[in-house]
């Protein structure tokens, strides 16, 4: 029997469960779609049962493919999307729907703090308030859903949540608790600050988890679990780690100054920094498991899930499918670079830094065709991956001169990539390993079960290696267009907010 490791990647789009060989070699992979649910435009729920049941489901099935090749679990870790609140009470069951990190409903108690006190959080924790930190939801529970708020004895994050379904234990690990802003990087203990600034009482802190190394072994698999999953009782379950954390790690992101750029649902922009203060003044730090450095990041809600947007956007209302993202992916390369004129500002899900915003086109005229839309998406997608780079790069965190890693979307289609580079004006190098923040948990186990093997490697061959053509220069002219309407468009977006509230 051949000894391998399970990761779980859990995002706001879909779930994943992978198996990797001793030598991080992918094996299998299985997906289902995550249950979210956009209630308004700012209110992103999540049925907490059925993604505990869509996870157990994946294990299921990625269990009966592993005993059919004979291969042997030594254990799980998970990751999912950081911040979000997924409250439970004492018995560990949910008091109500999950609220996702894409979820805005709490922008009013942002918008009131101070900026001296923001800037307090940002020192002593590296990372800033927004409307989907815990702290911040855990305010509007106490202020909207006052008994919700009382009967929540563990506030978790998406990936505690699904840890304690395998493991019957509330548990939390140092890097997402870090990026949520709720532990002091120089002390590493958890801090009431994020707390006090909402106006929560500093005991509302027993809420949160012991604190554990990503690595470390919270428990073995249950019973219950088992006969879900069909995996061995007591499997060692570790603690986990954010998306952002082990999408760095599986696509090789290791040394001080190296860069990643993950194409996902969110737009993730890192940089791995030393750990503790003064940190970069960046909106996520977030605690490696290698205790010594910290990834600085950027992030927001604005990469290829709008291009998901585009591809759905053709289909009848309260119909499921579309346009399968490649496709559209095909019919941008026919376009030539900058989509005569199309410029696409990738707010279909809003940012934390413009919480009015809205999907925009821009320059619209009846020459444009389905491909002006989806070259123009993937363009306006790079050049906000770009507006984050430019704002981690004067940030204070030191950069390497390596390539910097594309992973996700932008890296498995050649056309992207090439756009990335062009738009950043710097080599990119592409991960085609899909699933990497499964890989990167799981490159986790080996050390947490004490497996003696060598750490796993990602492929770093030239021929992955994209560097800024020709069309550099006309993303240039578009970078200076897109700052520019990303600066006057403000205005437009508040007034149109307005408007959907009241009419709505």
């Amino acid at each position: 029997m051949s000894t391998c490791y399970i990761g779980v990647d859990v995002g706001l789009t879909a779930s994943k469960a992978a198996a990797f060989d001793t030598e991080g070699r992918e094996l299998h992979v299985v997906t289902a779609r995550t249950p979210r649910t956009c209630v308004t435009p700012h209110r992103h729920d999540v049925d907490m049962e059925a993604l505990a049941d869509t996870v157990l489901s994946l294990l299921g099935e990625l269990a009966a493919k592993l005993a059919a090749d004979g291969r042997t679990p030594a254990g799980i870790g998970v990751a999912a999307h950081g911040n979000g609140l997924y409250p439970v009470d004492a018995g560990l069951r949910p008091v109500g729907p999950a609220i996702a990190s894409s979820d805005s409903r709490a922008q009013r108690i942002v918008d009131t703090l101070a900026p001296e006190d923001s800037a307090r959080l940002a020192a002593e924790t590296g990372s800033i308030p927004w409307a989907a930190q815990p702290a911040v939801l855990l305010r509007w529970l106490h202020d909207h859903e006052p008994e919700a708020y009382r009967a929540t004895r563990w506030v978790l994050s998406c990936k505690d949540w699904v840890t304690s379904q395998l493991t019957g234990i509330a548990s939390a690990d140092y890097s997402d608790a870090s990026a949520f802003g709720m532990v002091a990087l120089d002390s590493r203990r958890y801090t009431t600050t994020a707390l006090e600034l909402v106006g929560l009482p500093a005991d509302d802190l027993r809420r949160f988890p012991p604190l554990r190394p990503s690595g470390e072994v919270v428990a073995g698999l249950t019973p219950q679990a088992a006969a879900r999953t069909g995996l061995p009782e007591g499997l060692p379950v570790i603690a986990g780690a954010m998306d952002c954390v082990a999408g760095t790690l599986g696509a090789g992101g290791c040394d001080l100054g190296d860069v990643t750029v993950i194409v996902g649902t969110w737009a993730i922009n890192g940089v791995i920094v030393p750990a503790g203060t003064p940190a970069p003044k960046v909106t996520l730090s977030a605690l490696m498991p290698d205790p010594t450095r910290m990834l600085a990041m950027e992030v927001a809600p604005t990469s290829a899930a709008n291009l998901d947007w585009l591809a759905s956007a053709a289909v009848p209302h309260g119909a499921s499918g579309g346009v399968p993202p490649a496709e559209l992916l095909r019919e941008a390369a026919a376009v030539p670079p900058g989509a005569d004129g199309l410029v696409f500002l990738p707010f279909v899900n809003g940012a934390p830094e413009h919480p009015a915003a809205s999907g925009t086109f821009l320059g619209i005229s009846g020459m444009h065709r389905r491909g002006h839309l989806g070259r123009a998406v993937i363009e306006g997608i790079a050049q906000y991956h770009r507006v984050q780079v430019e704002r981690v790069l004067v940030s204070g965190a030191e950069i390497g001169h390596r390539p910097w890693r594309i992973a996700g979307g932008g890296a498995r289609s050649e056309l992207w990539a090439q756009v990335f580079a062009d738009v950043l004006g710097h080599p990119v190098r592409r991960q085609l390993t899909s699933e990497l923040g499964a890989r990167g948990v799981a490159s986790l186990l080996p050390a947490a079960v004490g497996h003696d093997i060598a750490p796993w490697s990602v492929d770093d061959t030239d021929d992955l290696c994209v560097s800024p053509g020709p069309d550099r220069a006309v993303y240039l002219r578009q970078a200076e267009l897109f700052d520019r309407c990303l600066a006057s468009v403000a205005t437009a977006w508040t007034d149109v907010e307005q408007y959907r509230t009241t009419t709505g």
